[in-house]
């Protein structure tokens, strides 16, 4: 059974001859057919959003910069060099972004900090996108007392107030590990992205092909994930990308406080937290650098998010 997200769409290409071209009679006009589906027009789409592509390099390139940049880079940001100076050295040639009060090298800490940073806001945002469309088709499609249980459930945790709960859970559960404020994140994150899908299920299980499947004898199991799902996905994957880059934030902030992760490892909050001594006395680097690859890495995501609304709007022409 085919739904709306599934039909393939069609671009008419044409190709005419040259002008000045002799021909015997009306030029000849050669038309044809190109067949795309719903992600390539979609793609096509997201092309057209100069600022969504701008986010894309800058947020691949932090995730290469995550990736490989500790393997070739020659400082160990754990590693204390030398005596301890108040404020650090300031960027130089042999040290990009300038030294801590420690001599570590700051460049090496904004690289190793990109890999727990963005690994805890990407996870968590597929825990809790996972954990929200499961929710939420539930509540949508099977209505009655499961909706009014979960919702109940969804309305709960909007009540409770998010940054206390996640400064007492990251205390007593994380205890500065990075799987665990990841889980913590994730499971706190889920209720929005819930309540989206149940409000699209809600108006879709009324739609015409949904009452030709349930005609057709298809499973209701099939018939949510196979038939409504797929048309819920443009909005939840704008959801899911705003999710992370609040991840990454709350993250910083979370370290930042010293409840998040520990010292002993590298992240881009706990290096803005031990950089708060260094701005007292005017060495600006050290807390600049690490500041800056938390906006560019959430104003990317941003304008990600931004281009695949655009780009996933069924009714935007292609």
């Amino acid at each position: 059974m085919d739904t709306p997200g599934d039909r393939n769409q069609a671009s008419i290409v044409v190709a005419q001859l040259p002008i000045g071209e002799a021909v015997s009679g009306p030029a000849d006009i050669e038309v044809a057919l190109e067949s795309l589906n719903q992600w390539q027009l979609a793609w096509r789409r997201f092309r057209r959003h100069k600022l969504a592509l701008v986010g894309l390099v800058i947020f691949s390139a932090m995730i290469l910069l995550a990736i490989f940049g500790p393997i070739v880079n020659p400082f160990d940001p754990l590693k204390i060099p030398g005596a301890i100076k108040p404020g650090g050295d300031p960027p130089s040639a042999a040290h990009w972004f300038g030294t801590d009060d420690t001599g570590r090298d700051v460049f090496t800490m904004v690289m190793n900090g990109a890999r727990i940073s963005v690994a805890v806001g990407g996870v968590s945002m597929m825990i809790a996108g996972f954990v929200g469309v499961i929710v939420g088709a539930l509540a949508g499609y099977v209505g009655g007392w499961a909706d009014n249980l979960l919702m109940r459930v969804v309305d709960v945790f909007f009540a409770v107030p998010f940054l206390f709960v996640i400064l007492v859970a990251a205390r007593f559960f994380g205890q500065g590990e990075v799987i665990p404020l990841i889980l913590i994140f994730g499971l706190l994150s889920w209720p929005l992205i819930a309540r989206l899908v149940r409000a699209m299920f809600l108006s879709l299980r009324e739609q015409e092909f949904v009452q030709a499947a349930t005609a057709a004898g298809v499973s209701d199991l099939r018939i949510a994930f196979r038939h409504i799902l797929p048309n819920t996905l443009g909005p939840v994957i704008v959801s899911m990308t705003l999710i992370m880059a609040s991840n990454i934030v709350l993250e910083a902030f979370v370290s930042f406080l010293n409840f998040g992760i520990r010292q002993d490892q590298t992240s881009w909050g706990n290096a803005l937290s031990n950089a708060q001594n260094s701005l007292i006395l005017g060495n600006w680097w050290w807390a600049f650098f690490p500041g800056m690859a938390i906006a560019l890495t959430v104003i990317a995501i941003n304008f990600i998010g931004d281009g695949l609304r655009d780009a996933l709007d069924p009714h935007s022409r292609a």
